[in-house]
Protein backbone atom coordinates (compact mmCIF):
# COMPACT_ATOMS: atom_id res chain seq x y z
CA UNK A 1 0.00 0.00 0.00
CA UNK A 2 1.61 3.40 -1.10
CA UNK A 3 1.11 5.83 1.60
CA UNK A 4 0.71 9.93 0.61
CA UNK A 5 3.05 12.18 2.07
CA UNK A 6 1.22 15.40 3.35
CA UNK A 7 2.07 18.53 1.60
CA UNK A 8 1.97 22.13 3.28
CA UNK A 9 -1.01 24.16 3.28
CA UNK A 10 -1.67 26.72 0.06
CA UNK A 11 -1.07 30.21 0.39
CA UNK A 12 -3.99 32.69 0.11
CA UNK A 13 -4.30 33.72 -3.89
CA UNK A 14 -4.76 34.59 -6.88
CA UNK A 15 -2.03 36.65 -6.58
CA UNK A 16 -3.09 40.04 -6.86
CA UNK A 17 -2.24 42.60 -9.63
CA UNK A 18 -1.63 46.09 -8.47
CA UNK A 19 -4.82 46.98 -11.33
CA UNK A 20 -6.63 45.11 -8.62
CA UNK A 21 -7.34 47.53 -6.12
CA UNK A 22 -6.89 50.90 -8.45
CA UNK A 23 -10.21 53.25 -8.70
CA UNK A 24 -12.37 51.74 -5.10
CA UNK A 25 -10.74 53.50 -2.28
CA UNK A 26 -13.13 56.40 -2.17
CA UNK A 27 -16.53 55.74 -0.98
CA UNK A 28 -17.64 59.23 -0.15
CA UNK A 29 -15.98 62.58 -1.63
CA UNK A 30 -18.53 65.10 0.06
CA UNK A 31 -18.07 67.81 2.55
CA UNK A 32 -18.01 65.61 5.65
CA UNK A 33 -15.73 63.30 4.38
CA UNK A 34 -12.75 61.76 6.35
CA UNK A 35 -9.62 60.31 5.30
CA UNK A 36 -8.32 56.84 6.44
CA UNK A 37 -4.44 55.96 6.24
CA UNK A 38 -2.11 53.48 7.53
CA UNK A 39 0.98 51.55 7.35
CA UNK A 40 1.04 47.66 6.66
CA UNK A 41 4.18 46.23 8.40
CA UNK A 42 5.31 42.58 9.00
CA UNK A 43 6.94 41.07 11.97
CA UNK A 44 10.47 42.90 11.66
CA UNK A 45 8.79 46.32 10.49
CA UNK A 46 9.61 45.60 6.97
CA UNK A 47 6.66 47.78 5.10
CA UNK A 48 4.20 45.72 2.50
CA UNK A 49 4.16 46.58 -0.60
CA UNK A 50 0.62 45.55 -2.18
CA UNK A 51 -1.17 44.01 0.34
CA UNK A 52 -4.85 44.69 -0.43
CA UNK A 53 -6.96 46.11 2.02
CA UNK A 54 -10.40 45.77 2.04
CA UNK A 55 -13.26 47.71 4.45
CA UNK A 56 -16.98 47.64 4.59
CA UNK A 57 -19.59 49.90 6.92
CA UNK A 58 -21.97 51.23 7.94
CA UNK A 59 -23.22 55.13 6.75
CA UNK A 60 -23.30 57.72 9.19
CA UNK A 61 -26.54 57.01 9.90
CA UNK A 62 -25.21 53.38 10.97
CA UNK A 63 -27.50 51.74 8.73
CA UNK A 64 -25.80 49.18 6.17
CA UNK A 65 -28.72 49.36 3.59
CA UNK A 66 -27.79 53.07 2.49
CA UNK A 67 -28.54 52.79 -1.71
CA UNK A 68 -26.74 55.70 -2.11
CA UNK A 69 -23.57 54.59 -0.18
CA UNK A 70 -22.46 51.51 -0.78
CA UNK A 71 -20.18 50.90 2.09
CA UNK A 72 -16.99 49.08 0.34
CA UNK A 73 -13.92 49.97 -0.73
CA UNK A 74 -10.78 48.33 -1.42
CA UNK A 75 -6.68 49.80 -1.83
CA UNK A 76 -3.37 48.66 -2.29
CA UNK A 77 -0.76 49.25 -0.09
CA UNK A 78 1.91 51.58 -2.45
CA UNK A 79 5.94 50.89 -2.04
CA UNK A 80 6.01 52.48 1.23
CA UNK A 81 3.32 49.91 3.21
CA UNK A 82 0.52 52.98 3.03
CA UNK A 83 -2.96 52.63 1.95
CA UNK A 84 -5.78 55.19 1.92
CA UNK A 85 -9.39 55.52 2.05
CA UNK A 86 -11.60 58.65 1.66
CA UNK A 87 -15.13 57.64 3.38
CA UNK A 88 -17.50 59.05 5.79
CA UNK A 89 -17.44 58.21 9.18
CA UNK A 90 -20.19 55.76 10.13
CA UNK A 91 -22.84 55.93 12.93
CA UNK A 92 -23.36 53.77 15.25
CA UNK A 93 -24.88 49.92 14.46
CA UNK A 94 -27.40 48.54 16.88
CA UNK A 95 -25.24 48.32 19.95
CA UNK A 96 -22.51 48.74 18.72
CA UNK A 97 -19.80 52.00 18.80
CA UNK A 98 -18.89 53.74 15.28
CA UNK A 99 -16.49 50.98 13.73
CA UNK A 100 -15.08 50.08 10.18
CA UNK A 101 -14.47 46.39 9.28
CA UNK A 102 -11.22 45.50 8.07
CA UNK A 103 -9.65 42.49 5.73
CA UNK A 104 -6.58 41.98 4.79
CA UNK A 105 -5.06 40.00 1.88
CA UNK A 106 -1.61 39.41 0.42
CA UNK A 107 0.19 37.16 -1.18
CA UNK A 108 1.94 34.01 1.48
CA UNK A 109 -0.82 34.82 3.57
CA UNK A 110 -2.17 31.36 4.91
CA UNK A 111 -5.75 32.90 5.23
CA UNK A 112 -7.62 36.32 5.28
CA UNK A 113 -6.88 37.98 7.84
CA UNK A 114 -10.18 40.36 9.60
CA UNK A 115 -10.16 43.36 11.83
CA UNK A 116 -11.93 46.27 13.28
CA UNK A 117 -11.17 50.11 13.64
CA UNK A 118 -13.23 52.07 16.62
CA UNK A 119 -12.69 55.99 16.48
CA UNK A 120 -12.92 55.71 20.38
CA UNK A 121 -12.81 53.58 22.48
CA UNK A 122 -16.13 53.44 23.91
CA UNK A 123 -18.35 50.43 24.86
CA UNK A 124 -19.05 48.14 22.42
CA UNK A 125 -18.76 44.22 22.72
CA UNK A 126 -16.10 43.44 20.27
CA UNK A 127 -13.89 46.13 21.69
CA UNK A 128 -14.00 45.30 24.93
CA UNK A 129 -13.45 41.59 24.12
CA UNK A 130 -9.81 42.22 23.44
CA UNK A 131 -7.24 42.90 25.74
CA UNK A 132 -5.05 44.89 23.48
CA UNK A 133 -7.61 47.40 22.82
CA UNK A 134 -5.61 50.34 22.18
CA UNK A 135 -4.60 48.85 18.88
CA UNK A 136 -7.63 48.94 17.50
CA UNK A 137 -8.29 52.53 18.25
CA UNK A 138 -7.27 54.79 15.46
CA UNK A 139 -5.44 57.88 15.70
CA UNK A 140 -7.05 61.16 15.10
CA UNK A 141 -5.12 64.18 13.15
CA UNK A 142 -8.23 66.39 11.81
CA UNK A 143 -10.26 64.91 9.37
CA UNK A 144 -7.49 61.86 9.06
CA UNK A 145 -7.95 58.61 11.10
CA UNK A 146 -4.61 56.37 11.16
CA UNK A 147 -4.90 53.12 11.13
CA UNK A 148 -1.64 50.69 11.11
CA UNK A 149 -1.84 47.67 10.55
CA UNK A 150 1.06 44.96 11.90
CA UNK A 151 0.53 41.33 10.44
CA UNK A 152 3.01 39.61 13.02
CA UNK A 153 4.77 40.30 15.87
CA UNK A 154 5.48 42.85 18.56
CA UNK A 155 2.83 45.43 18.58
CA UNK A 156 0.39 43.07 16.02
CA UNK A 157 -2.79 44.03 15.34
CA UNK A 158 -5.77 42.09 16.57
CA UNK A 159 -7.44 39.79 14.18
CA UNK A 160 -10.10 37.70 14.45
CA UNK A 161 -11.44 34.39 13.54
CA UNK A 162 -13.45 33.45 10.19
Amino acid sequence: MTRLTPTAEMTLGPFFPREFAQGANELFSGKDSIQITGRVTELDGKLLDNVVVEIWQADAKGRYDNPDFFGWGRAATDANGVYTFRTLKPGSVAGRAPHINFLILYSGLMRQLQTTMFFDAASDPVLDLVKQRQRLIAKREGTVYRFDLRLRGEGETPFFDD
